[in-house]
Formats: C-alpha cells, structure tokens, sequence
C-alpha cells in the first residue's frame, strides 16, 4: 500500500468513525441496546472510535516503516480534527428539524 493511500484510508476511516455514534443507537454499530443512546454515551463512543482509528493509522504507519514518536500537539491536533469531522453527524442528530 502507497504512503499516500493509507493516508486517505485514515481520512476516510475518521470521517466514518466521527459520525458513527450519531447516526445510530447501536454500540459501535454492533450491539443493539433497548434504550436510545445518550449525549454522554455517544460521546464515550466518539473517545472509542478515536482510539480504534488511531489504532490504525499506528498500523498503517507501522507497515510503512518506523513509528515517529508524537507529543502532546499530536494527539491535540487530531482530537480537534476527529470533532470536526463529527460535525455532520451530530449537527443531523441533535440540530436537524424533523417533522413528525
């Protein structure tokens, strides 16, 4: 896999992953719960799929050669990014005017 592939894999595996408690009541899209997720349950869920697709781009970059050390900045950066790609998302979820 090119450098510049498993880039876009992380991108694209990020946007998913930040819209995916948002856009159902099941944890992690695989266990189904009786009651509706909470605000803080899907928060907890976004902490979740944040690491999962760290755990990732750890691999991804793993297999591309050797692992750079990452401070603080790193990991502040990337927090931001995942919550703004989570925007959609929570933007459909809690701000969309449905009819009923």
């Amino acid at each position: 896999m090119t450098h510049q592939t498993s880039v876009w894999l992380v991108l694209f595996a990020a946007l998913v992953a930040a819209n995916l408690p948002f856009l159902n009541d099941r944890w992690l899209a695989l266990i189904p719960r009786a009651n509706p997720k909470t605000l803080g349950m899907r928060v907890a869920e976004l902490f979740v799929c944040y690491a999962l697709v760290g755990a990732l781009g750890l691999a991804l970059e793993q297999d591309a050669g050797q692992i750079y050390p990452q401070g603080w900045e790193f990991y502040a950066t990337t927090g931001a990014l995942f919550l703004t790609l989570a925007f959609p998302g929570f933007v459909y979820r809690y701000l969309f005017k449905r009819r009923t």
